[in-house]
């Protein structure tokens, strides 16, 4: 049996019992939810699956050492009694990203300066020599996350953070998240039981994720490469297995239409869909959602519409009471799920929502609010069968009240110019206490396997261009498999 390990998936405020459903129904184990993240334990399989499968995990990293510290100096020590041969050669690049919760380190970018510095050091007195830090797509990605005095040191699996999927061809101002994108479809509630509708979709991202949710196609088939790839034990046959393994795949017997009254986007949408290869079961229409007639067809409405941070309208009030008329008046029967920062322009969507679920999107407190849309007194639509909250969202909001009672936070001590908007601070430093506890309680010598694949890893990278490339000769794809061509032609058909 492959040896178990501690892993953390790191996701945004709100997220979390989503990435921890996600890796429950993955297989992992020990699944614990913290502040931005999610906690397991799993094997090199698992970790390779959590990167290529999650679709709200914004990184996944894998912690290699638990330590104490009060000073730089002491992170330092620390740090550099790890032995980095066993994770860097000379010819490999590295960056360091901090972040800290404690009053003894005020700056997370001196505490990343001495993380390099001690594994240079430890470089120049093992060799005469010494890696490089890479400020750009670095080949090892490390971080060291502070809370009061202790210390936890990770290697990065993911890389590129995973929201940068690799289906996106074009884009719009202000794009949605990829991962937020998915979490606001994956907390609608939507089984893929009816179709979904965009009417404000701009590039087209929660329409793609719908689509690939739906068929159930994972969100690692787009990308070129994760950072695992470079690591000293790397198992391509294992990644490659993965990669070329549609068994989980299924059809979709409902359609998603996306609307938008800016061609322009909708051109870049349609690239964008095309790209990810999910064009014949999403359909674009450039429509003003004021001329949004009642569909056909039972749907669910899941949207992102402006409101006037970092896009605009020239009528923000003014469209979202268009949009609470349109919902009363032609959506019923149906629900519609907004996220929105401001609460002046939910109040204008004159209608009152039957749940609410705050979130971050980017650097704004924003909420997602639930309309069931329906005739009448919602006393006679109950009597009549109809659900305002279902049991799983029921569910959600105790879950939520007993998590914020949980919850104790220290001030946050860092740069504000080091904040990623995808990758935010966002690991409890109670939980990262008990780690650090556990980990001195249990530690035992680490067994490593040393791959073969280490002299190549260099060629192979600068020569794959597409997911396709990855594929080696003789898969299941080149061999007549139910599901061949699928990911060979996914980004250019």
């Amino acid at each position: 049996m492959e040896q178990q390990f501690e892993l953390i998936a790191k996701t945004f405020q709100g997220l979390e019992e989503v990435l921890a459903t996600e890796l429950t129904e993955l297989g992992a184990d020990n699944i614990s939810i913290g502040r931005r993240m999610v906690s397991f334990t799993g094997d090199q399989e698992m970790m390779y699956r959590a990167n290529f499968c999650l679709r709200t995990a914004i990184r996944v990293l894998k912690p290699i050492k638990h330590f104490k510290a009060k000073d730089a100096d002491e992170v330092y020590a620390a740090v550099k009694e790890i032995n980095w041969s066993d994770y860097l050669d000379l010819s490999n690049t590295f960056s360091v990203d901090s972040v800290i919760f404690s009053q003894e380190f005020r700056h997370s970018k001196f505490v990343a300066y001495k993380v390099k510095d001690a594994i240079v050091d430890y470089f120049r007195e093992t060799t005469g020599k010494r890696p490089n830090i890479g400020i750009t797509n670095p080949d090892i990605r490390l971080n060291i996350h502070i809370a009061d005095t202790d210390c936890t040191l990770s290697l990065d699996s993911s890389g590129e953070s995973l929201h940068l999927r690799g289906y996106r061809t074009g884009s719009v101002e202000a794009p949605i998240n990829e991962v937020l994108a998915a979490g606001l479809i994956k907390l609608s509630g939507w089984n893929f039981d009816c179709d979904l509708i965009d009417p404000f979709c701009g590039s087209g991202t929660i329409l793609i994720e719908a689509a690939l949710m739906a068929r159930n196609i994972y969100p690692g088939v787009f990308r070129r490469a994760f950072g695992f790839e470079k690591w000293k034990d790397f198992n391509r046959d294992l990644l490659d297995r993965i990669y070329n393994d549609d068994s989980q795949e299924r059809p979709f017997s409902h359609h998603i239409y996306g609307y938008d009254i800016n061609n322009p986007a909708l051109e870049v949408a349609a690239r964008n869909v095309k790209s990810a290869g999910v064009a014949d079961c999403i359909s674009l229409k450039q429509q003003d959602f004021k001329k949004f007639t009642q569909p056909q067809e039972k749907a669910v409405i899941i949207t992102n519409p402006p409101y006037g941070e970092r896009i605009t309208a020239p009528d923000l009030m003014g469209l979202y009471r268009a949009i609470g008329e349109r919902l009363k008046h032609q959506f019923v029967g149906n629900e519609a799920w907004i996220i929105c920062s401001r609460e002046e322009l939910f109040e204008n969507i004159g209608l009152k929502p039957s749940f609410r679920i705050p979130l971050i999107n980017g650097s704004l407190d924003c909420e997602f609010r639930k309309y069931q849309i329906f005739d009448g007194k919602m006393q006679d639509f109950r009597e009549k069968g109809g659900i305002v909250k279902t049991d799983e969202e029921r569910k959600r909001m105790a879950e939520k009240r007993r998590f914020k009672a949980d919850r104790d936070f220290k001030k946050r001590f860092d740069d504000p110019d080091s904040r990623d908007d995808e990758d935010e601070d966002d690991i409890i430093p109670g939980y990262m206490r008990r780690l650090h506890r556990e980990f001195e309680r249990n530690h035992s010598a680490r067994s490593r396997r040393e791959g073969d694949e280490a002299g190549d890893r260099h060629e192979r990278r600068e020569r794959r261009h597409t997911p396709a490339e990855r594929r080696p000769s003789g898969s299941r794809r080149d061999n007549g498999h139910k599901g061949s061509g699928k990911r060979r032609d996914r980004r250019g058909n």
